[in-house]
C-alpha cells in the first residue's frame, strides 16, 4: 500500500487518498494523514472544491484530518468563511464587493465569529452526505451516520447520528476506549499495522494489546 498513490485501488478511480491529493494542490490549510480516503460516485479528485466549502482563507482556520479515515460520497466540510457578521444591524457582506463598500469597512475589520480549527481524529468513518460544521472536533474511532450534521464536538469512539448529530452510543466502554487511545495503533509503523490487520478487523482489545506487547509497542 503506497501512501502517495492518489488512486489506491487498482483500476478504480472513484476513491482517492487525501494526503497526495492535497499535496498536488495549492491548498495550504487542509491537512490529511496517511491512508485517509474519500470515495465519490463521480469524481473524488474534486474533494477540495466540492467538499471543503467556503474555504476562502479569510478566517485563517484550517481543516485537519487524521490517519486511516474513511469518507463516503457527499461528505462536506463547511469552513468558517461561510459565516456572516451577526453582531450588528445587518448581515450583508458589503466589503466582498470591493470599491467604496470595501473602503467604508474592510473585510478584515468585520466582527466575524471566531472558530477553532476543524479536527477529524484518526480512524473516523463519515457516512454518506455527512456535513461537518466549522470548528468541530470528531474524536478518534468515531462513526457518523449518513446525512448527519455535526455541529458540536463528538467524543472518541462514539456513534453519532441526526441533525444535529447526537451520540447514540459508544463503540467501547470507558476503560476500553482508554486502552485503545493509549495503543494508538494508527501511529505504529505501517509494517506492524499490516501484521495486525486480522486483529484490527476481527479481533478484540486483549488480542491487540498482546500483539502490541510482542512487537515492542507496549513496554
Amino acid at each position: 500500500m503506497d501512501e502517495n498513490n492518489l488512486f489506491p485501488i487498482k483500476d478504480f478511480k472513484n476513491t482517492v487518498l487525501l494526503k497526495p491529493l492535497i499535496a498536488q494542490s495549492s491548498v495550504t490549510n487542509v491537512h490529511a494523514g496517511e491512508y485517509s480516503y474519500y470515495s465519490d460516485f463521480e469524481d473524488p479528485t474534486n474533494f477540495l472544491t466540492k467538499n471543503v466549502l467556503y474555504n476562502f482563507g479569510i478566517s485563517g482556520n484550517s481543516l485537519y484530518i487524521g490517519k486511516f479515515c474513511a469518507f463516503a460520497s457527499g461528505v462536506q466540510f463547511i469552513m468558517p468563511d461561510a459565516n456572516h457578521a451577526t453582531s450588528g444591524i445587518t448581515t450583508f457582506p458589503f466589503a466582498i464587493f470591493g470599491d467604496k463598500w470595501a473602503d467604508a469597512l474592510p473585510l478584515s475589520n468585520y466582527p466575524f465569529k471566531k472558530h477553532k480549527d476543524t479536527v477529524i481524529g484518526n480512524d473516523v468513518w463519515l457516512g454518506y452526505d455527512v456535513t461537518v460544521m466549522p470548528g468541530v472536533s470528531i474524536g478518534h474511532g468515531s462513526i457518523i451516520g449518513s446525512k448527519s450534521v455535526v455541529s458540536t464536538d463528538i467524543p472518541p469512539y462514539s456513534i453519532a447520528v441526526g441533525n444535529p448529530a447526537k451520540v447514540v452510543k459508544t463503540r467501547f466502554n470507558d476503560a476500553d476506549q482508554e486502552r485503545l487511545l493509549k495503543l494508538a495503533w494508527w501511529d505504529w509503523e505501517v509494517e506492524i499495522i499490516e501484521q495486525a490487520i486480522p486483529i484490527l478487523v476481527k479481533g478484540d482489545i486483549a488480542s491487540l494489546r498482546e500483539f502490541a506487547k510482542q512487537n515492542g509497542m507496549i513496554i
